[in-house]
């Protein structure tokens, strides 16, 4: 029987002072605002008196801290899974600004498919992968949710394919804040949005560091 309902958490707020596209590099962790933010998702998630029968993470440092407060919330095992990591990417630890690419021409081949996208890990990809993860994770509980700490790419890519939308999108009108939270249901065998929330929207934070 799958999951009652599957939640996708992002991390909180990464100290990146260089204001560079983290990616899959380590040790970006996260900043003190992260910890309350991501603190913040666990009480929502506590305060919904939802029974959570499962706590999964990407395995990169943000995501892991950010768990950790759900952990701590709800009292759970916490396991990590390569399947709902960062997107791969090829401006990992650059400035993507446009004085950054003007001065590195070069770097203009990897737009030449947005749709693709050329720069990193295609959306198809993305995906699958959280497709496969979301299943069997969903099928792995006899009862009551499960909670997946991962990041923003593969979370809107998640709710465009339950929406019926294309993945190729606008990466400025995501919606998918730090240490939000999208709740989903399978009905009739079928991925369907059920509810988004935004527990930390108060603290302003703002993420430079996002794929």
């Amino acid at each position: 029987m799958p999951a009652n309902r599957i939640h996708l958490i992002r991390h909180g707020e990464v100290h990146n002072p260089g204001q560079v596209l983290y990616g899959r590099l380590p040790h970006f962790r996260l900043s003190d605002r992260g910890h309350e933010m991501a603190a913040l998702a666990a009480q929502s998630l506590r305060e919904e008196r939802r029974p959570i029968s499962a706590l999964v993470a990407s395995p990169l440092l943000r995501t892991r801290e950010s768990a950790e407060h759900i952990q701590e919330a709800l009292g759970l095992e916490l396991v990590t899974d390569q399947r709902v990591i960062e997107p791969y990417n090829i401006f990992e630890g650059r400035k993507l600004t446009a004085k950054h690419i003007a001065l590195r021409p070069h770097l203009l081949y990897h737009f030449r498919n947005p749709s693709k996208p050329t720069w990193g890990e295609p959306y198809e990809s993305v995906l699958n992968r959280m497709l496969e993860a979301i299943t069997e994770l969903s099928d792995s509980v006899i009862d009551g949710d499960v909670a997946i700490v991962t990041h923003q790419m593969p979370i809107v890519m998640v709710q465009r394919h339950a929406a019926g939308l294309p993945l190729a999108h606008n990466p400025a009108k995501r919606n998918c804040s730090l240490s939000s939270i999208t709740s989903l249901e399978f009905k009739n065998g079928k991925l369907v949005q059920v509810d988004y929330r935004e527990p930390a929207a108060a603290l302003h934070a703002v993420d430079k560091g996002a794929v």
